[in-house]
């Protein structure tokens, strides 16, 4: 029997429950993490607003919550796997903020901007996932 907010994977027959929501712009990072590694791209895409931009793939946007689903799905076909980095200080303003991680090989950066919504979590609404200092 599937719990209330489960839901199976396609391709795997593991259960996923329903997903948490950020309480804080912090737990964004977590929940990326813990829906990347169990290959969760609804999950994922749940942590993003209806119209969210991500910059990804790199050189490219994809705009809207379906589409970050559908380029997850894709990204996680491949069994990837990701560790949790310490995030950077948040810097927040009412109810955006700023979030960013070091990746741990220590080249570039990733940051978000994110909005508190009407229950009190938090969603995504900017993505970039990575980006490197520039060359000269």
């Amino acid at each position: 029997m599937l719990e209330y907010g489960a839901r199976i994977r396609p391709n795997e027959r593991k259960f996923v429950p329903e997903n948490e929501k950020a309480l804080k712009p912090e737990d964004l990072t977590r929940l990326f993490v813990e829906r990347a590694n169990a290959g969760d791209a609804a999950g994922l895409a749940e942590l993003y607003e209806e119209e969210a931009v991500m910059a990804y793939p790199p050189g490219s946007s994809t705009v809207g919550r379906e589409a970050i689903r559908e380029l997850w799905e894709k990204v996680l076909s491949h069994s990837p796997h990701f560790e949790a980095e310490e995030p950077l200080p948040t810097l927040v303003f009412g109810d955006i903020a700023l979030t960013a991680t070091p990746p741990k090989d220590g080249s570039g950066a990733r940051a978000q901007v994110v909005r508190r919504q009407a229950d009190g979590s938090w969603q995504r609404i900017i993505d970039q996932p990575e980006f490197r200092p520039p060359t000269s």
